[in-house]
């Protein structure tokens, strides 16, 4: 076992968060709830026992009722117990006075197999679900709300809106958290990462009442780590990924630079959704989905996905029921389904129900009528971009909800409607989400301000609840849940208190920061080159150029910056990294991972417009190693042209490539394009990493078994909540997995430098980086002894993953 110490009582703390924090999936031991349970239970059982029906005051209406039994005290259903279930007793009795139902046949002996092994796995139960239906369902339009009077001078509209809620609940106010919670809270929620111990420090000695609402905005306004923290909940969402299924095909695109530049420049909210839901080029990894390979049911063609997903991540509708048939557990239906998929087919949509043809064939519509509606008649690209104007009205308070309301949900543990995908079940404070709805929409769909506005009011600040006893659903509020740190979390807080990050990401997106101190970026050194200094070229003429660069260290940066009359493709080492259409507009694009230790080729190939004119060719590379080394790489006579023309994906066949290399020729008339220069300055200053570069995240590199263990999902579907529950596999994989061992004994000896093996002043290091606070004395004795007099790189490592298994560490609280 690479980490010795402390396993026991990981394993005992697993099984006593489990027993909390469990809750029983909708599916289960291959039992699907929502398509085999509820319509045997529906069609055999409801009459009697659901809503008002209690005969033998036995209703199944939700999961709690359906748990508790009748009036024979006995409980109807045990989970994983069937012998000891009144429900399975009462459905294989032979005793006519005992058997249900009471009417018509018995249950089919397959129906009675579903229910035993639905027992047997836990019962589980659709999250929200009830036999009784949804209860609410708020307008399409956002409610105007009135603020209730402010409460012992807590001014701000949520605390206004939540003090008059508990007051009508006869529920306390929650007091507040200390400041060391809060600033661990914070810093995790906003950008993902442990405070500093020195801004630990000065926070919990600073005086002014404004402090929390300071370090707020203070932390949104880093606007690199906000946005690679929020990146998580965004992949989920919008199943973005780096690797899976469907990469290696070309079934599958990533939005990834796209993604990551939309949240650092904070894309208001409207525009983000309709550049997804009517994409270019760089974003429409989402509304394609996934091709699947071999044949598919048609819940999952593309179309129907488009349709699923945009209802999901967007309306918090879920349509997947509904993609078979009408739905069993919420209104929508499949004709709903199919229409608003119709909206991106190209081809005449036939409904399929539960893989059967129909003969109906699907209008293209979506599922909001009294807003307006797509043109059926209109060619698909304008009906999405139509669809996409309709889903971003101000009025369309289903989109604004949403959002929020997951927001909500990931900052307090519980969505004010729960779960987030049902948005038609009751919010326990209605006026609480039109009014952050509204916010939101008056406040030009700006999320960061959002975001600012919840962790500002004094409920985001209150102390966290005792979680044994709450109800699991309408849940009153009692102030912010417990949250286990996500996969991402979890591993860049080892990062940072091992100091074991990687060198470089896996997503090619551009972290450089300017270093204001430093110096301004270098002058580009590119010219424009051509096969002759006059840039003469025949209408279309096509041309590649090629560059070699020999490098002595993968490097920590590289961006490349291009510009061609009148257009161009760059490879880096047979990736393409980049194009340019338009010789006034340089295009400037990370290109990290496609640079290796030793030899690169940078490949372009160029083209000349059919129209014809002078044809030339501008690109740089701006490249940092990892010992600060700043090198650029510029189009010059240094490099080569040949007539001879790469494949799709920039590499010439074996034996195959040209013969005819020859010398490029630098222009000799610069100015022909001079318009172009000051953009071309400014993207190579863009390209330029002159500052520190951050912490690589965890959210910009592949998933890892640990990251698999801890949570991350493939993303193969939308992921709107990740597991709440610890798991064997996580127990397991953070006990035994061997690059986790590895990071915290490389970060042990850099501890044991900084601390020069004092065992309390390395007790001291570990507690206030990881928890924000320094150890008790009962904890400090023990790692006293557990390091010994004189530490070692293995001690000190086991030290730091026993803190790090601590509930204390692995939830936001």
């Amino acid at each position: 076992m690479p980490i010795r110490t402390g396993s026991r009582s990981w394993a005992a703390l697993v099984v006593g968060a489990a027993a909390v924090l469990a809750t029983p999936g909708a599916l289960a031991d291959g039992v699907d709830f929502a398509h085999e349970v509820v319509p045997i239970l529906r069609k055999h059982c409801a009459k009697c026992h659901t809503g008002s029906a209690r005969q033998g005051g036995y209703s199944f209406t939700d999961r709690t009722l359906a748990l508790a039994g009748g009036d024979s005290g006995q409980a109807a259903i045990v989970p994983g117990k069937p012998a000891e279930s009144e429900l399975f007793l009462r459905v294989t009795s032979a005793e006519p006075d005992l058997r249900m139902p009471k009417e018509g046949d018995a249950l089919p002996a397959a129906a009675v197999d579903v229910l035993r092994r639905w027992i047997v796995a836990g019962a589980g139960w659709e999250d929200g679900f009830s036999f009784g239906g949804a209860v609410h369902e708020a307008p399409l339009e956002l409610v105007p709300v009135e603020l209730p009077p402010p409460h012992a001078g807590r001014t701000h509209p949520i605390d206004r809106i939540l003090d008059a809620h508990l007051a009508a609940q006869g529920i306390p106010i929650p007091p507040p958290c200390d400041d060391a919670t809060f600033i661990r809270r914070a810093s995790l929620d906003l950008v993902g990462l442990l405070p500093a111990p020195t801004a630990v420090a000065a926070f919990v000695a600073d005086g002014d009442p404004g402090k929390r609402a300071r370090l707020v905005r203070d932390l949104l306004a880093d606007d690199l780590a906000r946005a690679e923290h929020w990146m998580t909940f965004w992949n989920d969402l919008l199943r973005n990924d780096y690797t899976g299924t469907g990469f290696i095909t070309g079934g599958r695109r990533q939005i990834t630079p796209w993604l990551h530049r939309a949240l650092v420049d904070n894309m208001p909210f409207d525009r983000f959704v309709r550049e997804l839901v009517a994409p270019g080029e760089e974003s429409r990894g989402f509304a394609d989905g996934i091709v699947w390979r071999g044949t598919v049911n048609a819940s999952q063609t593309v179309p129907i996905q488009f349709a699923q997903n945009v209802g999901q991540t967007f309306l918090g509708i879920n349509l997947k029921c509904a993609s078979c048939h009408d739905s069993f557990v919420d209104r929508w239906t499949l004709k709903q389904t199919y229409d608003l998929a119709a909206i991106v087919s190209a081809d005449p949509l036939e409904l399929e129900r539960c893989d059967a043809k129909t003969g109906a064939v699907a209008t293209p519509a979506w599922p909001f009528p009294e807003l307006g509606q797509v043109d059926p008649a209109a060619p698909p690209a304008e009906r999405r971009r139509q669809l996409a104007a309709l889903l971003t009205l101000p009025r369309n308070g289903w989109l604004s909800r949403t959002l929020v309301n997951r927001l909500w949900q990931r900052l307090f543990g519980r969505g004010i409607v729960h779960p987030v995908d049902a948005l038609r079940a009751p919010p326990f404070s209605p006026e609480l989400l039109d009014w952050l709805a509204a916010d939101l929409v008056a406040g030009g769909w700006d999320v960061r301000r959002s975001l600012e506005t919840i962790c500002t009011s004094a409920a985001y600040g209150a102390a966290t609840p005792p979680v044994a006893g709450l109800p699991a659903t309408a849940a009153p509020f009692r102030g912010p849940l417990p949250r286990r740190l996500t996969a991402e979390q979890f591993v860049d807080a080892l990062w940072q208190l091992t100091g074991a990050a990687p060198g470089r990401p896996d997503a090619e997106v551009a972290r450089q920061r300017p270093d204001p101190a430093a110096p301004p970026p270098a002058p580009p050194t590119a010219a424009w080159i051509w096969s002759n200094a006059a840039a003469a070229a025949p209408p279309g003429e096509k041309l590649a150029f090629r560059k070699r660069v020999a490098l002595p260290a993968a490097p920590v940066h590289g961006a490349c910056v291009v510009t061609c009359d009148n257009e161009a493709t760059v490879f880096v080492n047979g990736r393409k990294v980049a194009a340019a259409t338009a010789w006034n507009t340089p295009v400037t694009e990370v290109v990290t991972g496609a640079l290796t230790a030793g030899d690169n080729e940078i490949l372009v190939v160029a083209a000349n417009a059919a129209a014809g004119g002078p044809a030339a060719l501008r690109a740089e590379l701006r490249i940092r190693l990892t010992d600060g080394t700043a090198l650029a790489v510029g189009s010059d006579a240094g490099w080569e042209w040949s007539a001879g023309l790469p494949n799709g994906k920039g590499r010439y066949a074996t034996g195959k490539e040209p013969a005819d290399w020859q010398p490029a020729v630098v222009v000799a008339d610069q100015s022909i394009w001079g318009a172009a220069d000051a953009p071309f300055a400014a993207g190579v200053a863009a390209a330029t990493a002159t500052g520190p570069l951050p912490m690589v995240r965890a959210v910009l590199v592949k998933c890892t078994p640990l990251q698999t263990a801890l949570g991350r999902p493939n993303r193969d579907q939308v992921v709107t909540a990740r597991p709440g529950e610890l798991s064997t596999l996580e127990a397991i994989q953070l006990a035994n997995d061997q690059s986790l061992a590895d990071t915290l004994r490389s970060g042990a000896g850099r501890i044991r430098a900084a601390c020069s093996d004092d065992p309390a002043a390395i007790a001291d290091a570990i507690f206030i980086a990881a928890l924000a606070r320094p150890p008790s004395a009962a904890e400090a004795a023990a790692v006293r002894d557990l390091l010994g007099t004189e530490p070692s790189d293995a001690s000190v490592a086991d030290c730091l993953w026993s803190v790090m298994m601590l509930p204390e560490f692995l939830f936001v609280r």
